[in-house]
């Protein structure tokens, strides 16, 4: 699992992992979160604007309702079928996002209860990189600006995860942090190096 801020490069990197194994004959499997199964579509809607409450926010307690059932679907219609295939899956976004992005405005503990079955990985990387610099990126790629996107509540997922990975590794799960504000080739090669 590749893990990370918005602009933190986790999709280009998810990518180029898969493309790297699949060229050396490993079977290989790309996926993401929001996934792309019916209620991730709905999440990617909502994130954009579309079902709006006139005048209001959606909670976060309602994302994180949705962002559990997504990963379960996506467990079962994706990431299942394919481990069983033998594939190893690199997706871009786990459980680890749930518990950095809904813990900051929504019960931590009720977030992780509600992802309690869904399945460990092996090992998760996290790209690190500034709020600061993820918003720069993120504006570089003219890419529209999500509901979660905003400096200030990026600055408050930044030290979510942090949160989230300390919790975590005390756990006892493997989850190795690498500096995400290298260049694209030196991030690759050590996300590469940590997967042997």
């Amino acid at each position: 699992m590749i893990e990370g801020l918005d602009g933190a490069g986790t999709t280009t990197q998810a990518k180029r992992v898969v493309e790297h194994l699949t060229s050396k004959g490993v079977k290989a499997h790309a996926t993401r979160e929001p996934s792309d199964g019916p209620v991730g579509r709905l999440i990617r809607e909502m994130l954009t604007g579309h079902h709006a409450i006139e005048g209001e926010k959606l909670s976060q307690g309602t994302f994180g309702l949705l962002f559990a059932a997504d990963r379960m679907d996506h467990l079962q219609r994706e990431v299942e079928p394919q481990i069983a295939a033998g594939a190893i899956v690199i997706s871009d976004r786990w459980y680890h996002s749930s518990l950095a992005y809904q813990g900051t405005g929504a019960d931590r503990d009720w977030i992780a209860m509600l992802n309690a079955r869904a399945r460990r990985p092996e090992l998760t990387i996290f790209l690190k990189v500034r709020p600061e610099v993820a918003a720069k990126r993120r504006a570089a790629a003219r890419r529209k600006e999500e509901l979660f996107e905003d400096l200030r509540m990026q600055q408050e997922v930044d030290a979510g995860y942090q949160a989230t990975i300390a919790e975590l590794q005390a756990a006892g799960e493997r989850i190795e942090t690498i500096d995400g504000e290298q260049s694209e080739d030196q991030v690759f090669a050590a996300i590469m190096q940590l997967i042997g």
